[in-house]
């Protein structure tokens, strides 16, 4: 037996309507969320980001390099490029003199002192110098065949115009010094910078051979700091 509905079908229709209502609007709430979601999560973005910066700036970082610039086509085309430059450290030592002690009075000692420029480059203009003597194993000895080595002091001062200073060990750097020179040779501002004491005690003048060459030569080492 077949059953027709014939009446009320005004009803079926609007539980339909009733039953996608629920449906559209739960739609229309899920994309309003998302869309808040995603509006948030770009604020903490751009909050990061801002904070960076910032952060950068206040640790003088600044911004990254820009690239060259190019130009474009036209009646003229103009470019640019930075322009970066850098040294390394450097030192150099001038205004050097041999040390001559002809005739030296054997009854007290005999001191040679000479100012020298001594230049650096780092931010403090520190530096350090070594000394080496040409006597066995880098000692401070003068030498004259197999004659007795005859021995000596070296002393070093970072003011020029000094007669005494810090006593140098051989091939051992003495560091923290400062130079005040402007210019690798002093050509300009302070002409020398530092004093070099070379002694040779009276003990040991009495110990050498009269009118006897005794030689040695002594090597200076000034390193940047």
């Amino acid at each position: 037996m077949k059953t027709y509905f014939t009446g009320q079908p005004s009803l079926l229709s609007s539980e339909v309507v009733a039953v996608d209502r629920p449906l559209t609007s739960a739609r229309k709430e899920t994309g309003v969320a998302n869309m808040t979601a995603s509006l948030i999560h770009n604020r903490i973005r751009t909050r990061i980001m801002t904070a960076v910066l910032i952060g950068a700036a206040a640790l003088g970082l600044g911004e990254p390099a820009l690239a060259a610039s190019q130009g474009s086509l036209g009646a003229t085309s103009t470019g640019s490029v930075t322009i970066t430059a850098t040294v390394p450290n450097r030192a150099q030592l001038t205004a050097l003199s041999d040390i001559s002690f002809a005739n030296a009075d054997p009854s007290t000692n005999a001191t040679n002192s000479q100012s020298v420029c001594a230049w650096s480059n780092t931010a403090t203009k520190g530096y350090s110098i070594t000394a080496t003597g040409s006597g066995t194993g880098g000692a401070f000895t003068l030498a004259s065949g197999a004659l007795t080595p005859v021995p000596y002091t070296v002393q070093w001062n970072q003011s020029s115009g000094q007669s005494s200073g810090t006593s140098l060990t051989t091939a051992t750097a003495l560091g923290s010094l400062v130079s005040t020179a402007t210019k690798p040779t002093c050509n300009s501002g302070p002409s020398t910078t530092a004093s070099l004491i070379v002694t040779i005690a009276a003990s040991d003048l009495q110990d050498m051979v009269a009118a006897t060459s005794y030689t040695g030569t002594l090597t200076l080492l000034l390193t940047p700091q």
